[in-house]
């Protein structure tokens, strides 16, 4: 793993903190949360300001997270959105703190400028001991103040100021006046530079967990369903009808498809598919040829080529099914079959452009983890533990091409895999009440005889 921490594809883009002033303000929050405090003088935090330092010093990776339920957050510079979540353990809890800061980065920035923000992701669900129960997580809330209570303050000095523009006798309430200036003193002006938080409220629809499996939880769909890692019987009831194995090919692309999910590569508009075929083809490569062909890093495309035909032998049905289909592509071979049985049918699919793409290039990179650019982007903790057991000529060749390749631009990489072009003419108006009268009189179409 310290190959990836020193390429900067592990802990990448963690905020120092560092400094009496910075780390004594992080005490205060933590004590604040948790009733602890750390004696490092300088450390690594998240967007969530859980430092991994911190979490080892403790002995408690979860010390922030409690259950893994309920997530609690210490804001220390709204720069902490550009940084990773670690240890999630819900898909959507990254998304959604850097949603509330970009919404009051403002605020937050004025915030933070003096105090630190502290905070929970609050849901209905306190205590997850059977899987039911992450169905009513379907509401996220945010509650977050400094931890010396500016946003508290805030409202208390509002509340009075109301009293006083409105109670006919108010002028003359030394207490009422006595009040609001003690107030106002530790949080400045309110009626010209109001201090408030917005968009504290989220609707959760689709995401995965790592908790029972983990989980992919698909609820808002036309047909909904659950894919879990481990097995379904274990799972219990549960309030939808399809629990779906990982191992079950045919029904996770059946129930893909029934919901419009995914796409094929070669179908998909705006992308040089068969450039990304041709890459997976190389990825599915490696992984057959590490440990018996040497060092891989830096070969061309053509040496790579020799290497497939001297080693036909250990090549797998995926790098055969890719083959087959860039040879379609191209223009000059057979349609190849490649039903959802074939080992390399996820590796032809990419996310539909719905709400829900990321989320199922999560689940398509589990279902190909030969794919290692796609679960290094799409699924970064599976990445991480089956990196840890790769042979050493394989994690060379991935930190290389990935420090290469994709960390020089991350969007442009994004963009080119699993990006989605807007439709080329814009979709016709709904006909109005007058269109429809022009084109069928005004009792309505007349069945002809």
């Amino acid at each position: 793993m310290k190959r990836l921490i020193e390429k900067g594809l592990m802990f990448g883009n963690l905020v120092h903190v560092a400094g009496p002033v910075m780390v004594e303000r992080y005490n205060r929050a933590l004590e604040h949360l948790t009733g602890k405090r750390t004696e490092l003088d300088d450390f690594y935090i998240d967007i969530a300001g859980y430092s991994p330092e911190v979490g080892q010093e403790f002995g408690d990776p979860l010390y922030l997270n409690h259950d893994g339920v309920n997530r609690q957050f210490i804001l220390l510079t709204t720069e902490q959105k550009r940084a990773p979540l670690l240890d999630a353990m819900f898909s959507v809890s990254r998304t959604l703190l850097r949603r509330w800061i970009g919404e009051n980065e403002s605020a937050l920035f004025a915030l933070t400028a003096r105090d630190a923000v502290a905070g929970e992701l609050v849901n209905s669900v306190f205590d997850i001991r059977e899987p039911a129960r992450l169905f009513d997580i379907r509401r996220i809330r945010v509650e977050a103040d400094t931890v010396s209570g500016t946003l508290r303050d805030a409202r208390a000095l509002a509340g009075k100021v109301d009293r006083f523009m409105t109670e006919e006798d108010a002028w003359f309430d030394d207490v009422l006046i006595a009040e609001m200036i003690g107030i106002a003193g530790r949080t400045g002006d309110v009626t010209r530079n109001p201090v408030r938080l917005n968009g504290d409220a989220f609707g959760i629809g689709n995401f995965w967990t790592a908790h029972f499996g983990p989980l992919y939880i698909f609820q808002d769909l036309p047909h909904p369903g659950v894919v879990t890692t481990g097995d379904p019987g274990r799972l219990g009831d549960l309030p939808v009808a399809r629990v779906l194995a990982l191992s079950d090919r045919d029904g996770i692309a059946r129930f893909l498809d029934e919901n419009g999910l995914v796409e094929p590569i070669v179908r998909a508009r705006g992308i040089d598919s068969a450039a990304i075929l041709r890459q997976k083809m190389d990825f599915v490569l490696i992984n057959a040829l590490a440990g018996v062909a040497g060092d891989l890093r830096q070969r061309s495309r053509a040496e790579m080529r020799r290497l497939a035909r001297a080693h036909a032998d250990r090549l797998p049905p995926e790098f055969h099914g890719l083959a087959g289909l860039i040879n379609w592509a191209e223009g000059g071979g057979p349609w190849p079959r490649i039903t959802s049985d074939h080992p390399a049918y996820f590796y032809t699919l990419r996310a539909a452009g719905t709400p829900d793409a990321d989320l199922v290039n999560m689940l398509l990179a589990e279902l190909t983890p030969r794919d290692f650019r796609q679960l290094f982007i799409c699924h970064k903790s599976l990445f991480y533990r089956l990196y840890r057991d790769w042979p050493e000529a394989k994690q060379a060749y991935v930190a290389e091409y990935l420090e290469r390749e994709y960390q020089v631009d991350k969007a442009g990489a994004r963009r080119a895999l699993f990006g989605h072009e807007a439709p080329m003419e814009e979709p016709a108006p709904a006909p109005t009440r007058q269109d429809l009268i022009a084109r069928v009189g005004p009792w309505g179409a007349v069945r002809r005889q």
